[in-house]
């Protein structure tokens, strides 16, 4: 096919693209939400961005490192601007909810990240760095912090998942009248929310949770 100059290109594999960290997590996003962990290999990816294999391998080494960045990218909409400038309760709500909001928009990626070993990761060690520090900044024992975190993290995954599920996962159909309690307490919920029962369920859970942590911090002495 003639060119723009009326030369002619030869027919074959397509040039490659230029490369960048930015594209090719997007790229590894976008495999990821549509097929999967699984989906998810240096080849698929190359297809994905056009490239052959040997040049992305030019910029990462592994399906370990595309994970990173994609881990990195995800974790850098987390709000963690609370920690330091607010109350410690305040601070760990904004963080919370926020994460929620995030990991909602790519809950394929939960199983993943969720196990992910965080070395190598910058981005995701700096939101760590930040929440620790709030806590620590908060007379939280050191020993006591990561736990903390774990547990906050166990419950946000937990409730990305419930926000992405359909708003009648617990009418029990035909069923109802062989199960009148529990048929009862959804309708009482469904009367009772005044928006979306995933929200409400997660803010529920937020409290009990703040709770039971600061029952666990040690109350400084005046």
């Amino acid at each position: 096919m003639a060119t723009a100059t009326g030369s002619q290109r030869s027919a074959g594999r397509p040039l490659n693209k230029v490369l960048s960290q930015e594209s090719i997590t997007q790229a590894a996003l976008t495999l990821i939400e549509s097929r999967g962990y699984e989906g998810l290999t240096m080849s698929s990816l190359a297809r994905a961005l056009h490239v052959a294999p040997s040049s992305l391998y030019n910029h990462v080494e592994s399906k370990g490192d595309v994970l990173i960045l994609v881990q990195d990218h995800v974790m850098t909409q987390v709000d963690v601007s609370g920690f330091g400038g607010e109350p410690w309760e305040d601070a760990v709500r904004r963080f919370a909810r926020s994460y929620r909001d995030v990991f909602t928009r790519h809950t394929p990626l939960i199983p993943v990240i969720a196990v992910l070993p965080v070395s190598g990761a910058k981005q995701t060690l700096a939101v760590y760095e930040a929440v620790t520090r709030g806590f620590a900044e908060a007379d939280w024992p050191e020993e006591m912090i990561v736990p903390a975190i774990v547990a906050l993290e166990s419950f946000i995954f937990g409730s990305a998942f419930d926000a992405t599920a359909p708003e009648t996962i617990f009418e029990p159909g035909k069923l109802a009248e062989d199960y009148p309690r529990f048929t009862a307490a959804v309708a009482a919920q469904d009367r009772g929310v005044g928006g979306r029962q995933a929200d409400l369920a997660f803010e529920v859970g937020l409290d009990a949770l703040l709770l039971g942590l600061q029952q666990r911090r040690p109350v400084s002495p005046d």
